[in-house]
């Protein structure tokens, strides 16, 4: 270890000695830059993007550096494309971004800004330092209307309240742009049709030299009379199943038929594609109604949200009329189809502790099965495991198999009685009912699963918050056959182990909600950080409870209710997660998170169901451990390892990250992280979990703690990821020796291979 590490310095130090191996002469390599300021308020990161020389990667300096300066060798000039030429310092480039910097300052309202340049040379290598004297910033004294047409400046009057333009904030360029987007936004949205952004302007007066701007909201005169005036939609029209670009669109519509369906023109070819009341709900262009922006985005989006269609196209068409108070527009709605069927086949390699295996499955997907965007999905899939080693006997040469299929039917809207039909009918609302079995044969035993969930989902406040209610989540689990040798093992294997190969039933109603501002946009801004919460309470029992309370349920051997002689779980449990990015500049980033949950069996239930249990380590835990290879508590695993995940799962779980990201190139990412986190039991189960259970006193005492390093590849579409976490602080070792930072050893690692971030 300490070899590999002295080896990586040398090297590294080699590198660094030739870094100006290649520059000329009377040249100065561009090392880096720093862009510091005199004001706290000037955050110098959000300027990196206006310097226009960027220093070389390091490593692609280094490759570049490698090879030797006779460029007519072919080996120097492939190590030279792999690599990156020195980039060398010109001092036009950097008076042309201190003038780019000095401008988005005054844009910022910075209005007397100064940025000087600072070298910094030795040797071959400069260094320039951006210096800001910001020489103070200019703040909005009074924000008035000086509109010469009395129309729009009644219809902006209730506008002015809601800008972020307002006495005593910043005189802020960006903003005010900003304020022209959201005001020309307003008023599209109530019906002026054929109002732009570039009819609006801004006058300041920043003559009082007190740091304070006078700023008045005007208007240009307009090229059309027809620019300052509302429109109405007359007719809506709506062209079903056409698709411009596709061949035998003619034989398509040789026979057109025609529906009025509520107001609405519904034009149908032979096909029939989607039904007049899935046409009527996903669109929110009526008549009748004034024009608006977000009835357009709206209408694009749930239909374009629809996997049938291909393409959505609106087209508006100016109607003459009599009345010139007035304006008509006709629109034209073009839905065009995509794939109604989709089939996908899928073949995964497994390998466990040696024992490899396949898994293949295939997907048949109907996406319009009542011509109504109602998506019917059909999944058939097995896994078959050729077992070569086992320490039980039993188990030795013997191969496992499973076969299951699940069945899903997804409807576009509300499907529950009583509800308002525009509660019902919203875009965003979906209603799936699926229903799944599996089969597993091994040798030891036969188990098999049912399961039936109804789910809700729906988005509100301009999809911020997501909300997933599953109404039923019934899983039945039964064993129809046990080996003689199995049931032996059972009967002195701890509690745990026995609840989790009984016969179970699980009905649990869930709710989760999701907040992010990924959403937001203030004009034409992202947020800068992105962060999101997500809360959930899963409750087990109560449709089962509410059964048996009709009638004398029988009961087991110890008290507990049965249905069909079987007895149901009942337990309650709640998670709550925050996550947030944090931007320090264009290639480097901070991410925070911290997950808590807990869950607690009461009534029927002594022990959680094994499914429902938490459990620590792997990839988006602490990733020092393996998956299930920490906690809970205290407990240390049975050294054997037969059988002992069933052991390491609790009740109660804590989770904190934190994670440094920095781009090196546009596919590729390193990081480094801290890990830290456990689970614990609610209650003492002595004989299988040893110190597992959660004490206030000792719990921050069995927190692990581990860090590590990663590396990603963002292809766009997809982020692979592999990270290395490696233990610091080891809860299941004794008290005094738990600190293992300083005895780093392979058996205190693991590797860890992902899709996406971990939080």
């Amino acid at each position: 270890m300490k070899k590999t590490i002295y080896c990586l310095l040398i090297l590294f130090s080699i590198w660094s000695c030739n870094s100006t191996k290649h520059v000329p002469d009377g040249s100065y390599l561009l090392n880096g830059y720093n862009i510091d300021a005199d004001s706290k308020d000037i955050d110098g990161s959000y300027f990196e993007s206006f310097i226009r020389q960027q220093p070389n990667n390091k490593i692609r300096l280094a490759i570049y550096n490698v090879a030797g300066q006779d460029t007519s060798k072919w080996l120097n000039r492939a190590i030279q494309k792999l690599g990156q030429a020195p980039i060398l310092y010109n001092p036009q480039q950097t008076r042309t971004s201190a003038n780019q910097v000095a401008r988005e300052l005054s844009n910022m309202g910075y209005l007397r800004a100064e940025v000087d340049t600072l070298l910094k040379i030795r040797k071959k290598k400069v260094t320039v330092t951006y210096d800001i004297h910001n020489n103070g910033v200019y703040k909005i004294r009074s924000y008035d209307y000086t509109l010469a047409n009395p129309t729009i400046a009644k219809s902006l009057a209730p506008a002015k309240k809601y800008t972020s333009i307002q006495p005593g904030v910043t005189f802020n360029q960006i903003d005010l742009e900003d304020s022209r987007v959201n005001l020309t936004t307003y008023l599209r949205n109530i019906g002026y049709y054929k109002f732009s952004k570039e009819l609006l302007y801004y006058k300041a007066d920043t003559t009082l030299n007190s740091h304070q701007v006078d700023l008045f909201l005007s208007l240009y005169p307009p090229r059309d009379s027809t620019s300052f005036k509302k429109f109405k939609i007359r007719n809506v029209s709506i062209l079903s199943g056409f698709d411009p670009m596709a061949k035998g669109n003619d034989k398509l519509f040789s026979e057109v038929d025609t529906v009025n369906y509520k107001g609405i023109n519904i034009i149908y070819g032979k096909n029939r594609f989607l039904r007049k009341s899935a046409l009527y709900r996903n669109n929110s262009i009526r008549p009748g109604k004034y024009y608006s922006d977000m009835a357009f985005t709206r209408t694009t989006g749930a239909f374009n949200g629809i996997g049938v269609v291909k393409q959505t196209n609106i087209q508006f068409t100016e109607v003459s009329h009599p009345n010139d108070s007035v304006q008509y527009i006709d629109a034209l709605i073009t839905i065009a189809p995509g794939n109604t069927h989709f089939f996908q086949t899928e073949l995964q390699g497994t390998n466990s502790a040696g024992d490899l295996g396949i898994a293949p499955s295939i997907t048949y997907q109907h996406q319009n099965l009542f011509n109504g965007a109602e998506i019917l999905r059909l999944k058939l899939r097995g896994a078959y495991e050729f077992i070569s080693n086992s320490s039980n006997p039993e188990m030795a040469n013997q191969n496992f198999f499973e076969i299951g299929a699940d069945a899903s039917l997804a409807f576009p809207q509300f499907l529950f009685p009583w509800l308002k039909p525009r509660w019902r009918e919203q875009p965003s609302a979906s209603t799936q009912v699926a229903l799944g079995i599996n089969n597993q044969h091994r040798q030891e035993y036969t188990r098999q699963f049912f399961n039936a969930t109804l789910t809700y989902r729906w988005t509100s406040h301009q999809n911020k918050f997501a909300h997933s209610l599953n109404l039923w989540d019934i899983n039945y689990i039964r064993m129809p056959w046990i080996s003689d040798g199995f049931k032996d093992r059972l009967a002195t294997s701890n509690p745990i182990l026995k609840e989790s190969y009984k016969d179970q039933l699980i009905s649990r109603t869930t709710y989760n909600i999701t907040y992010t501002n990924a959403n937001s946009r203030t004009g034409r801004r992202m947020p800068r950080n992105i962060f999101s919460i997500r809360a959930g309470i899963d409750i087990a029992g109560l449709l089962p409870r509410l059964v048996t309370a009709f009638y004398d349920a029988p009961r087991d051997s110890l008290g507990a209710k049965q249905i069909l002689g079987i007895r149901f779980a009942e337990y309650i449990k709640g998670d709550l997660s925050f996550a947030q990015t944090h931007t320090l500049n264009t290639k480097n980033k901070i991410a925070y998170h911290i997950g808590i949950g807990v869950a607690n069996p009461f009534g029927n239930s002594v022990v959680l169901p094994f499914e429902t249990r938490y459990f620590a380590g792997g990839a988006n835990s602490v990733r020092g451990w393996a998956t299930r290879d920490l906690g809970p508590g205290s407990y240390v695993a049975d050294s054997s390892g037969v059988n002992d995940f069933v052991n390491q799962v609790g009740d109660i779980k804590l989770d904190m990250n934190i994670e440094y990201r920095s781009k090196v190139s546009e596919y590729i990412e390193l990081a480094g992280f801290i890990d830290a986190g456990n689970i614990w039991t609610i209650k003492n189960y002595k004989e299988s979990q040893p110190n597992g259970q959660f004490r206030f006193n000792k719990f921050y005492q069995e927190i692990a703690l581990s860090y590590g390093g990663g590396i990603r590849f963002d292809l766009g579409f997809l982020l692979l990821r592999f990270d290395y976490g490696i233990r610091a602080y080891d809860p299941g070792r004794p008290l005094n020796n738990r600190w293992v930072i300083f005895k780093p050893a392979l058996n205190r690692t693991a590797w860890h291979f992902a899709i996406g971030y971990p939080f």
